[in-house]
């Protein structure tokens, strides 16, 4: 039976059939609260709970943390900026946690963004301690990844592309969404992993729908690739990937031959020319709502509702 962890400024809590109940423990850190597994059982069993809907919620991943993300891991998104599917190759990047923010805070636009996109992920938050050279296996991937979260792994594309690296782009502040819940799983729940639906509406309208069956490599392989050098702690956070439904879209072949012949300024003035007329970009008051959850909701990440607002 899955268990959902909220976070409030100054307490942990687990959901209950009946609200929150505070669990009692001294962790500060997401790593430090996986340690302490008795304590949220016993929240769990608690009949001193308050609503849920009064807690006002923070990231249930804390900062700092490593933030590890795979790129254009889902078949649909990559076909859908003009790859294949079949010759993708095991790719990460990193992002700062001073990006993780809370999943009802607003995501702040810095000033010089104008291509401003969102990508629904499924996060992995790591429970134990993973050298470089640690073995993971279908059969003992629950013994590593503790729960998942919901994440909006939100891009500067203008910022992105003529850098050609993800960096900075992707590591501005409220830049990572994350929850509202940590849901903890065991080795059974963890195997309806593709099961799980990602879902992303701006405004209410539909952007993002597609199940993790659609991923090209799993979390035991993205796993395995990333221990072969780079050592992960409990709380680090791993995100998994988006599906099609973004704003940025590729151009059609005939025009990407055509630009490719262009001098690189050309090509970038031309091709930001056009996306700047794409409407999918967020601006200032859009509400983006993210939900991840099985369709039968036995596993439920939840909904995240951000607002997105220019930097004053």
């Amino acid at each position: 039976m899955t268990i959902s962890v909220l976070r409030t400024a100054d307490a942990w809590w687990a959901r209950t059939p009946t609200g929150a109940a505070k669990i009692a423990t001294e962790a500060t850190t997401t790593g430090e609260l996986l340690a302490d597994g008795l304590a949220i059982a016993a929240a769990t069993a608690s009949a001193d709970t308050v609503p849920v809907d009064t807690l006002a919620l923070v990231s249930p991943v804390t900062a700092p943390c490593r933030v590890v993300a795979q790129m254009t891991n889902y078949a649909s998104h990559v076909t859908d900026t003009g790859g294949d599917p079949a010759t993708v190759p095991m790719t990460f990047f990193r992002k700062t946690s001073g990006s993780i923010s809370g999943p009802y805070d607003d995501v702040v636009r810095p000033a010089h963004v104008r291509l401003l996109d969102y990508e629904a992920e499924i996060g992995l938050v790591i429970g134990r301690q993973m050298p470089v050279g640690t073995t993971v296996t279908e059969d003992n991937l629950a013994d590593y990844v503790a729960g998942l979260v919901v994440t909006n792994d939100v891009s500067a594309r203008d910022v992105q592309l003529p850098q050609t690296q993800f960096y900075e782009a992707k590591s501005y502040p409220t830049f990572t969404p994350v929850g509202p819940l940590l849901v903890l799983l065991d080795a059974d729940e963890l195997k309806r992993f593709t099961d799980l639906r990602l879902t992303l509406r701006v405004n209410g309208e539909l952007r993002q729908d597609q199940t993790a069956a659609d991923m090209i490599y799993s979390p035991v392989r993205a796993l395995q690739s990333l221990t072969r050098f780079q050592q992960l702690e409990p709380g680090d956070l791993l995100l998994t990937g988006t599906p099609v439904g973004t704003a940025l879209s590729a151009p059609p072949k005939p025009v990407q031959f055509i630009a490719s012949l262009l001098p690189p300024a050309t090509r970038w003035k031309l091709f930001f020319a056009g996306q700047a007329r794409n409407p999918k970009y967020l601006k200032d008051g859009d509400i983006v709502e993210a939900t991840i959850a099985t369709d039968d909701a036995t596993i439920d990440l939840g909904t995240q509702r951000t607002v997105v607002r220019d930097a004053r």
